[in-house]
């Protein structure tokens, strides 16, 4: 008979973006914290920055009496961190930690990180150091409670996401080593570099090593802290096969357990709202449509969205814009197709003149001054979507049965001009497109499906290989998620393929949709959280195990 499965009693898990929302680790985090706190009862404690000035925490509510002794004690003991709960459902129990003062003493840290475990920290710039000095103060966090409580006797797990937490992770292994430590990376930082940098990732993946071309790309120092954690770490993970083999190319480093990104239901309305959801969507962003362009688009206009940071060419954006370039001439499309681009970039505020109009009910004839973006750039002239679209011709002119309308701000809900959390857009289109490059799992097309919104990914992202796995063979149209065969060298092949997979859809009768948005639903609920958290349980069963094996083998020494 095989081992029985080990629980731990506490979890520890840190990150840059708890209660701090960044980007995709964000979801995962937020999305699978009820799951756990249903599991743990107050007993999965996560750990993210303190890093507002004004202290005003949208994620965050501090309560002063959560764990009042220790957290005495704690700031006796010079830590400055705020307790609450992170405002997503289950309500767990965050401490955000100020890590500000540990700065001071940031090369007398590197150097014992370099004696003790051979991190390379002689190259670090830009966010290297911010990154290094929360992963510290947030070790110096788990060891004081777990002190201060005496949790020896415990089973207790240390869980950090991304190279940002490797320094705290390493910290605990020589410090407090009688606690467990899982890694997950979502993405190898060189792999992400090489793919950024327009190196061809895949098709001489074999021949690429590592550290050679972090020291090609200026990454030594992520590279290295990243490495050594997945070396000492009792389990290694990332999110999908894909992202495994890139650790183990890039990392010399294979995996222990691979995590796949789940997600709860709760962010999709109940059925009894959701249609009014979906129209109240589509009639914002027709009238945007309608104040930026001047046309007027009726209830059978095609709405088309991508999302998602701005990657250019990682996330695919590029060759996006050029599917719906060439869709511009097709004569294959009979509607008018509206397709928005929800990509967050460097603004300074709401476009004024939109926002007036915006502010009225009448329907507009004229267009807009550059009549394609919603929000106003700090810098117009440098950015990559306008500049692609302005190389292309694309202006949003009346005879273009095309429209590409940039929605470039976080929708938060007050952004000035769409006013709508981002939930409560994405509903309303009617096919997503997310033909990534480089993509280790892809929260966006799950999110799209579970609002039934059918998509388009690629088989380079995670999420496109899960869904081919499912089905036993590459995905289409009708199944929910079209999943296009993507190389470093098809971008043409990929761009035709969008456009025709587009001209599919805009075809489709209402009965062919209807069922290509079902298919899509049922695709979302098989990646549940309760169906994920298992592959969790495997990887804390697999850090506790290697840590009895390294107590066993020091006791016996």
């Amino acid at each position: 008979m095989g081992e029985s499965m080990l629980y731990p009693d506490y979890i520890f898990e840190s990150s840059w973006e708890v209660c701090n929302k960044v980007g995709g680790i964000y979801t995962v985090l937020s999305t699978r914290a009820k799951t756990l706190q249903d599991m743990m009862e107050d007993r999965i404690i996560f750990i993210g920055p303190d890093c507002r000035e004004d202290l005003s925490e949208p994620f965050f509510d501090e309560d002063i009496c959560l764990f009042a002794d220790w957290k005495a004690f704690a700031v006796h003991n010079k830590l400055k961190i705020r307790l609450g709960r992170w405002k997503v459902p289950g309500l767990p129990i965050a401490i955000l930690v100020d890590f500000q003062d540990y700065y001071k003493d940031k090369n007398l840290i590197y150097g014992k990180l370099w004696e003790d475990f051979q991190v390379d920290s002689l190259h670090a710039y830009g966010d290297y150091d911010e990154a290094s000095m929360f992963s510290y103060a947030s070790a110096k966090v788990v060891e004081s409670f777990y002190n201060y409580f005496g949790l020896k006797d415990k089973k207790v797990i240390y869980h950090g996401n991304e190279w940002m937490t490797g320094l705290g992770l390493l910290y605990i292994r020589k410090f407090v080593p009688e606690v467990a430590t899982v890694f997950t990376t979502h993405a190898t930082s060189i792999g992400r570099s090489i793919a950024g940098n327009n190196k061809p990732l895949y098709q001489y993946f074999k021949y690429y090593n590592g550290d050679q071309m972090a020291s090609e790309l200026n990454m030594q120092s992520k590279q290295s802290i990243e490495k050594q954690t997945a070396k000492f770490v009792d389990c290694f993970t990332t999110v999908s096969d894909i992202t495994a083999a890139e650790c183990k190319q890039l990392l010399n480093k294979s995996v222990d357990v691979v995590l796949p990104n789940g997600f709860e239901r709760n962010f999709v309305p109940a059925e009894d709202v959701f249609a009014s959801r979906r129209c109240s969507a589509r009639r914002c962003l027709l009238k945007i449509a309608n104040a930026l362009t001047g046309e007027q688009f009726d209830s059978n206009t095609l709405l088309v969205s991508t999302s998602g940071r701005y990657e250019f060419r990682n996330k695919g954006i590029d060759v996006f814009i050029e599917a719906l370039n060439r869709l511009r001439f097709s004569d294959n499309i009979h509607r008018k197709i509206i397709a928005f681009l929800f990509v967050p970039g460097g603004i300074t505020g709401p476009r004024k003149d939109l926002a007036d109009r915006l502010r009225g009910k009448e329907l507009y004839t004229t267009p807009l001054d550059n009549p394609c973006f919603t929000h106003d750039f700090y810098n117009l002239h440098d950015d990559r979507v306008l500049g692609m679209m302005n190389s292309l011709d694309i202006h949003n002119a009346e005879d273009d049965q095309v429209k590409i309308i940039f929605v470039n701000s976080y929708l938060l809900g007050n952004d000035g001009i769409v006013n709508k959390p981002y939930y409560d857009v994405i509903i309303g289109s009617d096919l997503s497109v997310y033909p990534s490059y480089y993509e280790p799992w892809g929260y966006t097309p799950l999110e799209s499906i579970a609002f039934r919104v059918p998509c388009i990914t690629t088989d380079l992202a995670g999420f496109g290989l899960w869904v081919n796995s499912i089905k036993g063979s590459y995905s289409e149209l009708e199944d929910g998620v079209k999943v296009i065969h993507r190389t470093d060298y098809n971008y043409s092949e990929v761009a035709d393929t969008i456009k025709a997979t587009i001209e599919e859809f805009a075809a489709m009768t209402p009965a062919q949709v209807k069922r290509c948005r079902t298919h899509a639903g049922n695709i979302s609920r098989k990646a549940l959280w309760s169906n994920f958290i298992v592959y969790y349980e495997k990887a804390y069963n697999f850090a506790l195990r290697a840590l009895e094996k390294r107590t066993k083998l020091n006791t016996n020494i």
